[in-house]
């Protein structure tokens, strides 16, 4: 990212963990700007990062103010806003520009023609653990862009978790697994905790239990050249306790249900497009 001027616009969680990605990957603070809804937020970034912010509630052109001269735009704000942020700033986008925008549903091809012909436009899906630099990012080009700003694009977001290029007609489907994924995991966790607490233990237990069971099975499976079959083949003795949930799993086909959630959010993000 040396070199480049960087315009975060929409700085939020996801904004924000990028931030803290390229400063902590040695990016310069003075080669950052971004934009924020309130001044409370902004100066928190300032203080935070020592970058240059601006805040929508001290002046209508804070996204614009904070785009002006930027290399390459991160859209952050929330999917419903980006079009109309992209026709915002436009003027204030230089020519060459590379835009990448990390809204779910938002195609390049609305993007282009959102922000005309003077930037190039990348389509990116992070997720929520690139705010502790475990990420996992899915980016697509658009017809715009070309292979040396994907891999721009690419070192931006190696800054927070690993990333796969893909292409576009890709995307929605890794949404529904990296992106929605971590919702999968903390849904299964918050299950597992209400589990433990019918089983007698106390709520500051099953918390502790389950964290660290999920902390430690995901380091493992994270170091481990091993399959998931093969961790989990062993911790289930032939006919023992684990071999017994598992089966219960097996009879009421979780396997099946698994697929039909990660179908119905394809569908979803599908859906979502077209209204774009």
């Amino acid at each position: 990212m040396e070199n480049n001027k960087i315009a975060v616009i929409g700085a939020g969680s996801m904004g924000g963990a990028i931030l803290s990605g390229l400063i902590a990957a040695g990016t310069a603070a003075d080669s950052i700007t971004a934009s924020t809804a309130t001044t409370q937020s902004a100066k928190a970034l300032s203080d935070k990062f020592g970058i240059k912010s601006f805040a929508l509630d001290a002046s209508p052109s804070a996204n614009s103010d904070a785009a002006e001269n930027a290399d390459v735009l991160l859209i952050a704000v929330k999917p419903a806003k980006v079009l109309e942020t992209l026709e915002e700033i436009k003027a204030s986008v230089k020519d060459g520009a590379l835009v990448i925008s990390v809204a779910a549903g938002v195609t390049t091809e609305s993007m282009e023609q959102a922000i005309g012909s003077k930037a190039s436009v990348i389509r990116a899906m992070p997720n929520t653990p690139s705010i502790v630099g475990h990420g996992v990012t899915g980016i697509a080009k658009g017809k715009s862009a070309n292979d040396n700003q994907l891999t721009l694009a690419k070192e931006l977001f190696e800054t927070v978790g690993q990333v796969l290029i893909v292409e576009e007609d890709k995307i929605n489907a890794l949404s529904t697994i990296s992106g929605s994924g971590p919702a999968y995991v903390f849904y299964f966790a918050e299950k597992l905790i209400v589990a433990a607490k019918e089983l007698g233990f106390t709520q500051k237990e099953a918390d502790q239990m389950v964290r660290a069971t999920f902390l430690g099975s995901a380091t493992l499976l994270a170091a481990s050249s091993d399959s998931p079959e093969a961790l989990r083949a062993q911790v289930t003795s032939p006919n023992g306790t684990t071999m017994e949930a598992t089966n219960t799993f097996d009879a009421y086909n979780v396997d099946g249900i698994i697929q039909m959630a990660t179908r119905a959010a394809l569908a979803r993000a599908i859906e979502l497009g077209k209204n774009k």
